[in-house]
């Protein structure tokens, strides 16, 4: 099922999300749902906040850029309570970010180049990995959904300045989607 894209300014963006249990109600049908979800919107990963969902798991599915970065071909991860390191000493790239939850948004984010990660897929086995490249930067902007974090937080404060309206016609529901999304509506004081 397609679920809608919470947009920027709902607070279950900003929420540091809880691991996931292994009895986890529907687990599979959600892993399933942020697929369908992802790629109906065309996006190449997305985190369980996005759909409203306050728990440590990322989906990522980066074949669709292999064309310019071939070591992504056929590089599909489903992510559950990742665990990071940053390589602080691996040198560091600024490149172009979006996000399904930032429509019509894109900026340049410094990210490390190397990472190492700790994982468990959907089949509840573990992985050990170091990742660098293009990926490092995916898994880096995904997993920081997982603890309230967006990406134009990580821009610079001059261009947050300059990206600051687009960003409450996001919040004030401003803003046209090819997908479905949720905005957030603050109760009326009365």
């Amino acid at each position: 099922m397609i679920l809608p894209i919470y947009l920027y300014g709902h607070p279950v963006l900003r929420k540091v999300s809880e691991p996931v249990t292994k009895d986890y109600p529907k687990l599979k049908e959600l892993i399933e749902d942020m697929k369908e979800t992802m790629y109906s919107s065309d996006g190449i990963g997305i985190a369980a906040p996005q759909v409203g969902h306050n728990i440590r798991l990322v989906y990522i599915d980066v074949d669709v850029i292999a064309d310019r970065f071939p070591e992504l071909k056929g590089r599909k991860m489903v992510l559950i309570n990742p665990e990071l390191t940053i390589d602080e000493d691996s040198k560091t790239v600024t490149r172009e970010e979006g996000c399904l939850s930032v429509p019509g948004v894109s900026e340049n984010v410094t990210r490390h180049e190397k990472l190492h990660i700790k994982y468990t897929d959907e089949n509840w086995e573990t992985h050990d990995e170091d990742i660098e490249g293009y990926l490092a930067r995916v898994i880096q902007h995904e997993c920081d959904h997982l603890d309230g974090i967006l990406y134009v937080d990580r821009v610079s404060p001059i261009r947050k300045q300059l990206i600051r309206s687009k960003l409450n016609n996001i919040v004030k529901g401003k803003v046209r989607c090819s997908y479905r999304t949720k905005g957030f509506k603050p109760a009326h004081k009365h």
